[in-house]
């Protein structure tokens, strides 16, 4: 993909990540959080191994992609949950694929087994990306949280579960 670069998210990137994450939650479909967390909580959230940010060739971020353990069980030490996000202006470049096959990529040679994200059933953009990307609709948790801002404040919201399996043994 010409002028997309894509490379380890680093906090030299957080004031552009952190609008670019703001952008989503004001969407209403992206996620229950309310506002970006700071960068050291983002930082201390996001196993470092599997963080990117796609840049175009003067060095704006034009989205991000970022995975945190699902447990610290041992049992789940190969399953991540992940997010990819793509600023509003750079949507329709291939940008969300692009970070979405690195953060695979990384998945794999770093010995994970199941790559999971949770998506509002509304995000029909975020579900055709995870679907042409190989991964598959689990199912879907009915009612699973509630809208805490904005106008769909109060209404309970679904969340569909879509994973995809790295190893062939899992």
């Amino acid at each position: 993909m010409t002028g997309v670069h894509i490379g380890p998210l680093a906090a030299e990137h957080w004031a552009d990540v952190e609008r670019i994450y703001a952008a989503g939650i004001a969407t209403g479909h992206a996620t229950f959080e309310v506002a970006p967390p700071t960068w050291e909580a983002f930082d201390a959230g996001k196993v470092r191994e599997h963080r990117f940010v796609a840049l175009d060739d003067d060095g704006g971020v034009l989205g991000w992609a970022a995975a945190s353990a699902v447990s610290d069980r041992c049992v789940y030490a190969g399953v991540i949950e992940h997010s990819v996000y793509v600023d509003p202006a750079a949507r329709g470049r291939g940008v969300g694929r692009a970070l979405l096959e690195a953060l695979l990529d990384s998945a794999a040679a770093g010995g994970v087994w199941t790559v999971q994200s949770g998506i509002f059933p509304e995000n029909s953009a975020s579900i055709a990306l995870h679907t042409a990307a190989g991964f598959r609709v689990v199912g879907t948790r009915e009612r699973l949280g509630r809208m805490t801002y904005g106008p769909l404040a109060g209404q309970w919201r679904d969340v569909v579960l879509m994973e995809r399996r790295l190893a062939t043994d899992a």
